[in-house]
């Protein structure tokens, strides 16, 4: 009966070391899993940081033409040769007051 009480302490005393260290690497298994996803995230947001910064660009090329195509230089230049407009000449102007 000694010799079973001597081997039980012992037993559990690995066993609880053997707990303590699954523990720890399951830890670290977990810390290195969050690390991982944090890089991935980070690696995902500039990635749509650069698709919005690209978006402004082009918004803004956008807006640059349509002040072009909007300029009255060249709806006068469409308005007289595709159309076959002309100013008008004094004669044709009344003013209402």
């Amino acid at each position: 009966m000694n010799r079973r009480v001597g081997v039980q302490p012992r037993l559990l005393a690995w066993g609880g070391w053997a707990l303590l260290i699954a523990v720890f690497v399951s830890e670290c298994f977990v810390y290195a899993w969050c690390r991982v996803q944090c890089v991935q995230l980070g690696y995902e947001i500039n990635q749509v940081l650069d698709r919005g910064r690209q978006l402004l660009v082009f918004q803004n090329n956008l807006k640059i033409e349509l002040e072009r195509l909007k300029s009255p230089e060249r709806i006068g230049t469409i308005a007289a040769r595709q159309v076959g407009l002309a100013k008008p000449r004094p004669e044709q102007i009344v003013v209402i007051p």
